[in-house]
């Protein structure tokens, strides 16, 4: 009995983390869908698989950071702190990216899953780098 109480050990742990890091996604979902000019989640009910992959590799491209945040963080506070500069880099990468290829969020409206696909990796790329300059 004792050791199934000890592997509860950390639950309330895990619990604050799930929830601080699920708020963290919710955010970030939630900012970058008001930053991109079209509207992501109704262009998905849809079926533009442009904006589906471009949104879905965003999230992945979060995610992938945040993950990095909570197993180097050394505490709570810590992880919150590095997933919101998680958060900022991934805003940030799909503003270059806007400089950079203009007509990509036309594109992305007009269904050219190309560059949907292109906004999607190119985000969990920068999501890759980004989670793993979290590891010094």
């Amino acid at each position: 009995m004792r050791q199934v109480l000890d592997s509860f050990a950390g639950f309330d742990n895990f619990l604050v983390y799930l929830a601080i890091s699920l708020v963290l996604l919710a955010t970030f979902v939630a900012l970058y869908v008001r930053i991109t000019p079209h509207r992501e989640f109704q262009l998905i009910r849809e079926g533009n698989m442009a904006a589906a992959f471009s949104l879905s590799g965003a999230i992945l491209g979060f995610i992938v950071p945040l993950s990095a945040a909570i197993r180097f963080s050394v505490n709570l506070a810590d992880m919150a702190i590095w997933g919101l500069i998680a958060l900022a880099v991934q805003i940030a990468a799909f503003v270059v990216v806007r400089v950079m290829v203009p007509t990509i969020t036309d594109d992305i409206v007009a269904g050219k899953a190309a560059q949907g696909f292109f906004l999607g990796t190119l985000s969990l790329g920068v999501g890759m780098l980004n989670g793993a300059c979290m590891s010094f």
